[in-house]
Parts: structure tokens; C-alpha cells; sequence
């Protein structure tokens, strides 16, 4: 280490081969023979040259990586060396391809115990992000099979290696640089008499690809989110509800917001007009303003180019009445979801029953669910909603007191945690007195995350002030959820005992 002055990374030159041919003879010391030619490193060169790089410690070849790109999806599954380089030819190279296979990585055995082979694997990765290539593969050796092969199939050695029982330098490397096996490749390399001829295929996915999209449109990566914090008060009609709506549509808007989320209720304020009916008569007559509300809703979402969480609103269906809201798209279509577990008070005060969709929503910035209040509780929803690759969860809601908001948000920040999501909840604050059973409300709205490095160290991305009518807006890093489901400190998602439980969604 000492002697060390400085170490880089670089692009092979054919001006190199010399050092490199004998870098590769001292690398190889079971297979001497079979270093490439000067005239294959040129080629390589030639076809595809950031795939062929060296690094150099005092200006000496320590180490190199040479790489092509397949078009992975016509590789036959039990492809061979000679398959994957044409015969040493390197005509299976596609520039159009989508996956970089890496058809060699060494490190000069005096430079060894220095991590220069995770700063080849490293580069290749940034390489694959750079260029938007699904991700890398390639055939691992696995030279310690031999002391085993009387006993042991390759699958079986494959199996005692991941669960730590044989030690394999190698492939052991290969896993903890994030590559995983998907299969053994027999006859792969003719001449590792160490690998018994055998190899794992090796893949990295680049969890940052997008498929080339022929619209003209795109899927945003870091999304502003627009929370309002409602103030239940008196309005005399609709139209001046839906006035102070549009104030708010318009303020997040103003802010190129991306989503505008309204509370739980927001609209019971007209209720007060029915105050001479039973209450459950009053809820009803509150639905028949349903309709009208959510096609405002989905011109304001046109008009201010945002997607609308509406909240949720009373609808009668067959008879039945529900606890309903709509996703409103800024491209004019529209989502309902509804409530599946409607509050004791809900049914008994009101008569409401609880609705049997869920699912999740493609938009323009990703895949997200809505639960409305009580339902946040109830874990298996939301897991079930990132189990269909939910980004963000909306959480609207209506709570009277502060320990009925702590069920909420607690139960909000947790479901963050274990689906490896974000989620934005929004309330109501204030009260309404000449509206029976809408007496006051408590809220502090905010967007909270899961609980990692690349996350707020509390799970908290951003809050209201509690009780006060306000707006709360928060940008949040979809490539941050993908980071976390790959690399994270823990992975809730990737590490459930689906071989000790399931959880399936049976509605109607």
C-alpha cells in the first residue's frame, strides 16, 4: 500500500497489449494459453470501446474488464463461451442491444486484496446506467468446484456456496457485488478444469432502465406532491365550496405541483343544508352532490395540469352508500377507488358499508394507491398495492381527536417503512357545529418515507403545522424507492417468507 502513488481507471488502448498479454499469462496460471490476441483486443476496441478498460496502479496494468453488448433476450439459455463471443469473432456484439455481457475480468495477482475487481464491476454498472441498458451478465467460474464435483452437482455447490457452508472467493465476490445466480451453464468454457467446464450465469439489474417509449411522453422520476389541509367551515352552496378548491388547486399548481390531495369529507361542509334531516338522511342527500364535484374536479385537473386526489365523498350505488374519491388525471381520464373498511361510527351513525376495489393507478409519475382513513390500519391492503409495484400511497383522511389522528399517522409511517414507499397523507382541521356528527376535526397533514440513508432519518419528508389551513408541498425521489428495494440497509419487499405465508386479494 505504501507504495502506492496512484491508481486509474482507463480506457484500453491497442498500444497496451503488450502489458496487457503479459497481465493476462501471470492471471491465468491454469490456463496460460488462452489470452487473447492482438488482433481481438483490437477488435474489441474497434466495436465497442468504454466497454474495454483497464486500471493502472503507478501507470501498470493491475487490472482489466472487456465487455459486449447481447441482445440478452436471444441468447439461448445454455449458451457457451465460444456462443457468446462468435467463436472469439465478437459478431454477437449489438450496439443495439440491451444488456452488456462481460466476457472477461482479471487482476494481476501482486494487486490482489486491493478491491480493483469492484471497481471494474462498479464501472461496468455506472456504464449500463449511462447508456439506459437493462443490466449486465455474464458466465462466473467457480474454481473451486473440482474439490467437490465427485460429490456435489453444480446446483448443489451453488446452493452450499450462498449459504456459506463452502467457500468460493470467487463467486462469493460476484454475490456480494450485488449479482445473482440464475442458472448453471454446462461446457461453458472448455479448459477450466478448475470449474469443471461449469459456470453461473451471473446477472445485475439496472433498476434506473426505461424501456425507449415511442409516445411523446414520459414517466417522471422525482414528483411534487401538493397536500391541502382543509379548513372545515360554513359554505352556502357548492359553487363556493368548489371556489376555495380552486384556490387551492390553483396555489399547489402555482408550485408545478404534480398532485393535488384533498382530505377525507372535505365537502361535508354541505351537509349544514340538510341540518333539519336525520343525520343518515342528511349523508344521503350530501351523495347527490357527488357526481357534479368530481367532473369540476377533472376540468380543474385539465385546466391546472395536475392530478387530483379528490378526497373522498358519500355515493349511493344500488342503494348502498359508500365512502368513494376519484384520481382526476391532468390528461382528462378518471379513477374511482373506495373505502374497504368503513369506521363503526360510519356504519352505525350513517349507514355506510364498506366498498370491494382496490388497486393500484399507472400516472404520469408512477404507480400509486389511495386508502382512505381507517384503511391505512389495515397493513394487508397496502402491501397488496406494492405487491402491484405502488410508489406512492395517498392517505385522505377524517379524524375528531388527536389520538384517532396517531392511529393514522403512525400506521401511515409504518406502512412507508414495510413497502418501501411514500406516503402522503392530508386532513381536515376546524368544525363544523351546525353539522351533526362533523363536530371538529385534527390534523397535521405530511409526506413521510421509509427509514434509510437516502431518507429523512426520522421517515420524515415533510408535515404541516397541526390544526391550521395550509398547503404542504414535497418533492420525493421515485429512483430513491428503486435504490432502496436493490441496496437498502434492510429489504421489507425482498425479504418476506413468502415460503411461510401468501397474501392474495379475493374480492369480487
Amino acid at each position: 500500500m505504501e507504495d502506492i502513488e496512484n491508481i486509474k481507471l482507463e480506457y484500453l488502448r491497442i498500444e497496451d497489449y503488450e502489458e496487457l498479454k503479459e497481465a493476462m499469462i501471470e492471471s491465468y496460471v491454469t490456463m496460460p494459453d488462452l489470452y487473447w490476441k492482438k488482433h481481438h483486443i483490437k477488435k474489441l476496441i474497434d466495436i465497442f470501446p468504454e466497454g474495454q478498460v483497464v486500471i493502472k496502479i503507478n501507470d501498470q496494468i493491475a487490472g482489466c474488464a472487456l465487455s459486449i453488448i447481447v441482445d440478452y433476450d436471444k441468447l439461448d439459455n445454455l449458451h457457451t463461451y465460444k456462443d457468446i463471443t462468435g467463436n472469439d469473432t465478437f459478431n454477437t456484439h449489438r450496439p443495439d442491444g440491451d444488456v452488456i455481457y462481460g466476457i472477461d475480468v482479471f487482476i494481476r495477482p501482486k494487486f490482489r486484496g486491493l478491491r480493483l475487481g469492484r471497481r471494474l464491476y462498479d464501472y461496468r454498472k455506472e456504464l449500463c446506467e449511462r447508456s439506459n441498458l437493462r443490466g449486465l451478465a455474464f458466465g462466473g467460474r467457480i474454481p473451486n468446484y473440482h474439490k467437490y464435483s465427485d460429490t456435489l452437482t453444480p446446483k448443489q455447490y451453488l446452493e452450499k456456496v450462498k449459504s456459506k457452508e463452502i467457500n468460493d472467493p470467487v463467486l462469493n465476490f460476484q454475490i456480494s457485488n450485488d449479482f445473482h445466480p440464475t442458472r448453471v451453464l454446462k461446457n461453458y468454457l472448455q479448459g477450466d478444469t478448475s470449474s469443471g467446464d461449469y459456470a453461473i450465469l451471473l446477472e445485475w439489474d439496472n433498476i434506473y432502465y426505461e424501456k425507449e417509449n415511442k409516445k411523446a411522453s414520459s414517466v417522471k422520476t422525482v414528483v411534487r406532491l401538493g397536500l391541502i389541509q382543509w379548513q372545515m367551515r360554513p359554505y352556502k352552496d357548492m359553487d363556493e365550496l368548489m371556489q376555495q378548491a380552486e384556490f387551492f388547486v390553483d396555489a399547489v399548481s402555482g408550485y408545478r405541483s404534480d398532485f393535488a390531495v384533498f382530505p377525507e369529507f372535505f365537502n361535508a361542509p354541505l351537509m349544514a343544508e340538510n341540518n333539519n334531516l336525520s343525520t343518515p338522511d342528511a349523508v344521503r342527500e350530501l351523495a347527490k352532490h357527488t357526481q357534479e364535484i368530481v367532473s369540476r374536479f377533472a376540468q380543474l385537473a385539465i385546466s391546472y395540469n395536475i392530478n387530483i386526489i379528490t378526497g373522498s365523498m358519500p355515493e349511493m350505488v344500488d342503494d348502498k352508500l359508500y365512502n368513494v374519491g376519484y384520481l382526476c388525471r391532468r390528461d382528462g381520464s378518471l379513477e374511482r377507488y373506495e373505502k374497504l373498511h368503513v369506521t363503526p361510527d360510519e356504519a352505525k351513525v350513517w349507514g355506510m358499508v364498506g366498498g370491494n376495489k382496490l388497486q393500484t393507478f399507472d400516472t404520469d409519475c408512477g404507480k400509486i394507491g389511495v386508502l382512505i382513513c381507517y384503511d391505512s390500519e389495515f397493513p394487508e391492503l397496502s402491501r397488496l398495492l406494492a405487491d402491484e409495484g405502488m410508489d406512492i400511497l395517498f392517505v385522505p383522511f377524517l379524524t375528531d381527536t388527536q389520538n384517532g389522528y396517531s392511529r393514522v399517522r403512525h400506521c401511515a409511517q409504518a406502512r412507508a417503512i414495510e413497502n418501501e414507499c411514500y406516503v402522503a397523507i392530508a386532513g381536515s382541521v376546524g368544525n363544523l357545529p351546525k353539522v351533526e356528527n362533523m363536530d371538529i376535526q385534527f390534523a397535521q397533514s405530511a409526506v413521510l418515507t421509509p427509514c434509510d440513508f437516502a431518507f429523512p432519518l426520522n421517515g420524515i419528508k415533510a408535515e404541516a403545522t397541526t390544526n391550521t389551513e395550509m398547503i404542504l408541498i414535497a418533492d420525493v425521489d421515485i429512483d430513491l424507492l428503486r435504490n432502496l428495494n436493490e441496496y437498502g440497509s434492510v429489504k421489507n419487499l425482498k425479504d418476506r417468507r413468502k415460503d411461510l405465508f401468501t397474501l392474495t386479494k379475493s374480492f369480487k
